[in-house]
């Protein structure tokens, strides 16, 4: 018996912790929301790029176009143009897009048009970059200033981030003499960063320009420049003005390298605009859609990758054990009698179909209507199975008679009452009239109550929207019910409603 104690106990850990292992796996490492309700931002990035084209001449435009191998995913990508050929190539790790044309003329317009979302995949891909790096030639009053600035850095730095940092901030230091000689009069950034990935070279740290947008709505912007190096692990990023460290959540890496954004061969005065704007979608939609649009398998081995019917279907079913559990509570602790444990589970599921006041109204006139044959048809003296066989005839038949009833009266609602599972009708019904003829008249009602009582309250619970998002969502969460059920039973003590009725001995005792 010690050793069946041990045994349920190690049972029930083990389920218990697996299904909160699994669920918080979900959670916090795949992102999964705990919530419907839970919206994730889409954003919608246009670039418009316009240029003049002079003559009748070929014309070629090439512009970089976002990676998205960091912590995006593209939802649709769409290249709007009038009259011109359009293919994408990916080109030292930037992605380009050119745009050909055999002849055009005059001011020219195309459209770059990208939906993304955050990427839902929880385990990130390995990344690899270089370590090492040949020094650019630099001689004369250059050499000797970059190596008077490289002095104090090599000394107050441990690492490649705080080598980086300690460069950046340098560099940005203007009223050093070596730094003015080697900005020579041009403070902008693209000149600091060119001035940074100087000093760097020479100490052989590999450092990439990273040009970046700012996912931000309703805002005109042009792309922004950062620095990232390479630490053997990640890629650390650095503002190169202010010495900042890590890329914003809201950054959007669009290429890396120093090419310009775009170039036109066969046309001049070519800009590039940008316009963002933002919105929300639910977010398991949305993440069904980036698993549809990326390599990550995100829902791949849920309930989400099943046919859409089917999906209805499963929403319904994972639903039993948690009427299960209510019908069992208010059994073994609360001390309801009922007609079973799967009875009124049953007739809760029925509920879904009829709705709570119409099935209850339902239920009774059935269930009252059949017991009166089930009374009349024991005078008859017939076996069961005959029995039976009569009495779902004869609920089946004032089924049809309600409904069509119903729907002369206009209330569509009672043509539902056809899904009311006639055979649990049936064995309610020859049941209930066991127990009269058994227990009497008072414990068959009082039984018959208790079931109505907790189909209603298991209907109530199984149809609460949020538990069935949360239980579709993360089934792993019936391995700790499983758990809890094993647990309740082994339990032996009182029920609430022996409490009452013991209720008298008690006041005799303490007397």
């Amino acid at each position: 018996m010690r050793s069946l104690t041990l045994h349920l106990k190690v049972l029930i850990t083990v389920l218990v912790t697996l299904g909160i292992l699994i669920t918080a796996y979900q959670i916090f490492i795949l992102g999964i929301p705990v919530t419907e309700d839970a919206t994730d931002d889409l954003w919608n990035i246009d670039a418009k790029v316009e240029f003049v084209v002079s003559a009748k001449d070929p014309v070629k435009v090439q512009m970089f176009v976002p990676p998205l191998s960091r912590d995006y995913v593209s939802l649709n990508e769409s290249f709007i143009s009038n009259n011109y050929g359009v293919s994408v190539n990916r080109v030292d790790g930037n992605r380009k897009v050119t745009w050909s044309a055999r002849r055009a003329s005059g001011n020219q317009t195309l459209y770059y048009r990208l939906v993304l979302t955050k990427r839902y995949s929880g385990e990130k891909a390995k990344v690899k970059g270089p370590t090492f790096r040949d020094s650019m030639a630099i001689e004369g009053p250059e050499k000797i200033a970059a190596e008077a600035l490289l002095a104090p850095i090599r000394q107050h730095s441990a690492d490649v981030e705080t080598f980086v940092g300690e460069t950046i901030k340098r560099v940005n230091n203007l009223n050093d003499d070596n730094v003015k000689l080697l900005l020579a009069g041009d403070t902008s950034t693209p000149n600091k960063a060119r001035i940074i990935d100087l000093l760097l070279s020479v100490a052989h740290v590999p450092v990439e320009k990273v040009h970046t947008i700012r996912l931000v709505a309703d805002q005109p912007q042009t792309p922004e420049l950062w620095l990232r190096s390479f630490n053997g692990t990640d890629w650390l990023y650095f503002n190169p003005d202010t010495g900042e460290q890590g890329l914003p959540a809201d950054r959007l890496l669009w290429w890396t390298g120093d090419d310009n954004l775009i170039t036109v061969d066969g046309g001049k005065k070519a800009t590039v605009s940008f316009s963002l704007n933002n919105s929300e979608m639910n977010a398991i939609r949305l993440a069904k859609l980036t698993d549809e649009n990326s390599d990550a398998g995100f829902l791949e081995y849920s309930l989400y990758g099943l046919p859409l019917q089917t999906q209805q279907t499963f929403m319904v079913m994972v639903m039993i054990p948690i009427g299960v559990l209510v019908i069992l509570i208010l059994r073994n602790l609360v001390g309801l009698q009922t007609l079973g444990t799967f009875t009124p589970v049953l007739i809760a599921l029925a509920f879904r179909e009829t709705q709570l006041g119409f099935g209850i109204v339902l239920f009774s006139i059935i269930t009252a209507l059949g017991l009166s044959l089930r009374s009349y048809l024991e005078h008859l003296k017939l076996q069961m199975l005959p029995r039976l066989s009569v009495v779902l005839t004869f609920v089946v038949v004032l089924i049809a008679a309600i409904s069509l009833l119903s729907h002369k009266l206009g209330l569509e609602r009672g043509l539902s009452v056809a899904l009311f599972p006639m055979v649990i009708l049936t064995m309610t019904i020859e049941r209930l009239s066991i127990t009269w003829e058994e227990r009497g008249a008072n414990h068959a009602m009082k039984v018959a109550i208790g079931t109505l009582f907790c189909a209603t309250l298991g209907y109530l619970v199984m149809t609460i929207p949020e538990a069935t998002y949360f239980v579709f969502t993360f089934p792993a969460v019936l391995l700790i019910l499983v758990g809890f059920m094993l647990a309740m039973g082994r339990y032996r003590g009182y029920r609430l409603t022996e409490l009452m009725r013991f209720k008298a001995f008690l006041k005799k005792a303490e007397s």
